[in-house]
């Protein structure tokens, strides 16, 4: 991003606005959406899941210092639910295990507690985008692509972040603090939002895909993909997770050239 050195490539949907959310500098509104191309390689040894990508565009709405959680929660639920029309059984909740206000801003929008779940700072803390920099709570909002007559919430190893059959779709950030280079969180100015869906996993759901190698964004570059296993020893899952790594890297690496950044052999 331009202005931030702490960082080399934009990995998220907030990194350009890290100075609006700190107050250094006035957004051109307090209100803005956008869709940003983002690489990331935190996930690097993940890609070939059926989720994980380097490059991936992400779409978000951000606030600074206007709306808060109780409308970004409920706008989040009407366009998942309303535009998007996903079921509403089929989304799951979850938030930081000390945030009781987000807890109950999804009761009152009608969630059934059972539907939210708690974590703490790895799974429900997001930042800051580099060493230093915004940072905050969040509420992710999941999509259950199982069987809707096989909900087990008694089961403490099945829910959002627990079972393979929930993919996260929307991140709801309530970016509140400043996080130093010694880690220490400093309240900022004011509050703001930032929220991330994905564009790739979102398109999945929508045409019924558990993993985003199966829709039209990397079809084409699988099926042209040839790869001998005659002499080879791995399973066919292995060839295909080999063959998801390829297409995506080689999307990846061309975005970043389009957007001018050369490889050299150095």
């Amino acid at each position: 991003p331009s202005e931030d050195p702490s960082l080399l490539l934009t990995n998220s949907g907030m990194a350009q606005f890290k100075s609006y959310f700190s107050g250094e500098k006035k957004p051109p509104n307090k209100r803005i959406t956008t869709a940003q191309k983002c690489f990331r390689t935190t996930d690097i040894e993940e890609v070939g899941d059926d989720t994980h990508l380097t490059f991936f565009e992400m779409l978000g709405n951000f606030s600074f210092g206007d709306y808060f959680k109780n409308e970004a929660c409920a706008w989040a639920l009407e366009y998942m639910t309303e535009v998007l029309k996903f079921d509403i059984n089929r989304l799951f909740f979850t938030i930081y295990n000390e945030d009781d206000e987000a807890k109950q801003i999804w009761l009152d929008l009608g969630i059934s507690e059972k539907y939210i779940y708690k974590f703490g700072d790895e799974d429900n803390w997001w930042g800051p985008a580099g060493e230093e920099g915004p940072c905050g709570p969040c509420s992710e909002i999941h999509y259950y692509q199982g069987d809707l007559n096989n909900l087990n919430f008694n089961d403490p190893n099945w829910g959002p972040n627990l079972h393979e059959d929930f993919i996260e779709l929307y991140n709801l950030v309530f970016t509140q603090f400043y996080r130093d280079i010694d880690s220490k969180d400093t309240p900022l100015p004011f509050n703001n939002i930032d929220t991330g869906m994905g564009l790739e996993r979102t398109l999945a759901v929508l045409t019924n895909n558990k993993t985003v190698y199966k829709t039209d964004v990397f079809s084409k570059h699988l099926s042209d993909i040839k790869y001998d296993i005659s002499s080879k020893s791995l399973s066919r899952k292995d060839i295909e997770i080999v063959k998801r790594i390829i297409a995506e890297h080689g999307r990846s690496a061309s975005f970043l050239i389009g957007d001018g950044v050369i490889p050299e052999n150095t």
